[in-house]
């Protein structure tokens, strides 16, 4: 005879069907543990057994002061070759999207042409936009390129998938890129253009993309909601 399972992998088992029929969406908050332990009519003890096994096993996320949420699986970029966003999302079968929040056509800044070796004031152009994978906010992004490679191609072109365009286009062709990656707390605007709250956690990754021919060509700064998104290293 089969030895029966434990209460609390027997009420895991139970949430996880749960979840699965769709009785709590991704990213909704589930019941507290006291009003889970009711319904299942166990202690509160073996509950919390039965929730930190779905914890452990990312189907269930704690969120501090807030409460325990059906947990998303998080979009993930390999740091070894490069790829653009829409590359990554469509790898991972998502549907990428972005909103275009401001594009704009200005002299560089003194960082921006420190960063593209530009000299000072040269015209660039820097665009804002919040990129989706299945409609969900991933990063809100700034990108800052010379205006000389760009100038001939329209706006639709740029914005939904530079790296392909300007290798169809110019061809240009990502060679490397240098990333930093540091963690940072959203601010308002931030937060706004992601759907989050202000000073929720995200990573922000700055980088400069170069072409084949060693030329940086790109300089972005983009954050991250960290609890959507993680970058992994494969060596």
């Amino acid at each position: 005879m089969a030895k029966e399972k434990p209460i609390y992998i027997q009420i895991h088992n139970k949430i996880r069907k749960m979840i699965e029929e769709g009785k709590w969406q991704v990213g909704e908050r589930i019941p507290s543990e006291r009003d889970l332990a009711k319904t299942f009519e166990v202690s509160r003890m073996t509950l919390r057994q039965a929730v930190q096994t779905l914890v452990d096993e990312g189907i269930l996320e704690r969120r501090v002061g807030s409460g325990t949420y059906v947990s998303s699986q998080k979009v993930q970029e390999k740091m070894t070759g490069i790829q653009s966003f829409t590359e990554t999302i469509l790898s991972q079968g998502k549907t990428p999207t972005s909103k275009t929040v401001s594009y704009h056509v200005k002299p560089a800044s003194v960082s921006e042409a420190e960063h593209l070796n530009l000299q000072n004031e040269t015209v660039v152009l820097r665009m804002e936009r919040v990129r989706f994978a299945d409609d969900v906010p991933i990063c809100f992004e700034v990108a800052t390129i010379p205006y000389h490679l760009v100038e001939s191609l329209g706006k639709k072109e740029i914005t939904s998938s530079l790296y392909r365009t300007l290798a169809e286009k110019k061809d240009i062709h990502v060679g490397r890129a240098e990333q930093t990656i540091s963690a940072m707390l959203a601010s308002e605007r931030t937060a706004e253009h992601l759907n989050i709250k202000r000073g929720e956690a995200i990573l922000r990754l700055k980088q400069i993309t170069y072409s084949k021919d060693n030329r940086p060509f790109e300089y972005v700064r983009t954050q991250y909601v960290a609890d959507r998104f993680e970058f992994y290293l494969e060596n």
